[in-house]
């Protein structure tokens, strides 16, 4: 009988025990991390390379003055058409450039920065023209003139330092561009006067030459889009916070030059004499592809 209250007893035991285990408050698993996605900003320092295309269809010279007592001005135009040339030239450009962006509302919103760049510009003309004024008896004892001319123009670089305002859509840009412009630009011309003297030419008789080799200054705008890759893509060579693709066109202005062209006999008798004035102007386009790494804020 004791045997048998005391059997009776511990199972009670152990059922109650039961019971206030299954009472007790369970642990709760831990809440997941949420781990914020930054936004993407434009804001920070960029360095790059460009590449593309230029061309001018623009760059021209106009004879503003010619002075040779035994030509007139008007028989000398009419010889060689209007006195102006102009002609189309194009080729490769390429460069670097750096930047910084500053945008003040993360996301989506306006972007403004200022940006330099250098870069080759493969521009050269050539013009080639001659005439003959028939029955000129400007020069003794000559029947007719013959006149030869030879221009060449270059730009063998072009600079910029520009403003940039653009509006962001998160990391896509589109932009508006423009500022100071400067490049290395060369002009050469070469008249030459030949005379016929009893229907048979005696050669050259003089010469007129003239020509620069310099920096100028102009300006220079347009426009352009750009749009950022994630950090992780393939082209991130450098581990910058992004990688950037643009496409721009811009139009540049170098300015006019007047450029004075000496008078020479031929052999040469004497110190030159100023016999033209040429004004030339060089302005042209160009359209480019580049790449930027961009370094600070993400």
């Amino acid at each position: 009988m004791i045997k048998t209250l005391l059997l009776a007893g511990g199972a009670s035991l152990l059922a109650a025990g039961a019971v206030q285990a299954a009472d007790l408050p369970r642990r709760q698993a831990p809440p997941p991390v949420f781990t914020p996605v930054p936004v993407f900003t434009w804001t920070g320092f960029y360095a790059g390379f460009n590449a593309g295309y230029a061309w001018s269809e623009r760059r021209r010279e106009t004879v503003t003055a010619f002075d040779i007592p035994q030509i007139p001005t008007a028989d000398y135009l009419a010889a060689l058409g209007t006195g102006a040339g102009r002609g189309e030239s194009g080729g490769f450009t390429g460069g670097a450039q750096i930047g910084y962006n500053i945008q003040f509302t993360p996301g989506s919103g306006f972007v403004f920065g200022i940006e330099a760049d250098a870069a080759y510009t493969d521009l050269q003309r050539r013009r080639a023209a001659s005439a003959t004024i028939v029955g000129f008896p400007g020069f003794p004892g000559a029947n007719d003139v013959n006149l030869d001319s030879a221009t060449r123009s270059e730009l063998s670089f072009l600079g910029t330092v520009r403003g940039r305002v653009g509006y962001a859509f998160d990391r896509f840009l589109i932009y508006g561009t423009g500022g100071f412009a400067y490049g290395q630009t060369q002009y050469s011309s070469v008249l030459t006067i030949g005379t016929t003297l009893g229907g048979f030419a005696s050669g050259p008789t003089a010469s007129i030459s003239g020509g620069y080799d310099r920096i100028q200054t102009g300006y220079a705008y347009g426009g352009g889009i750009e749009y950022a890759l994630p950090t992780d893509n393939f082209l991130n060579f450098f581990r910058s916070s992004a990688v950037t693709l643009k496409v721009e066109y811009l139009h540049f202005d170098l300015g006019r030059r007047s450029v004075i062209g000496a008078y020479d006999i031929i052999p040469a008798s004497g110190t030159p004499v100023p016999a033209t004035v040429t004004r030339v102007r060089t302005e042209g386009d160009l359209v480019r592809a580049g790449i930027n790494y961009k370094f600070g804020t993400y």
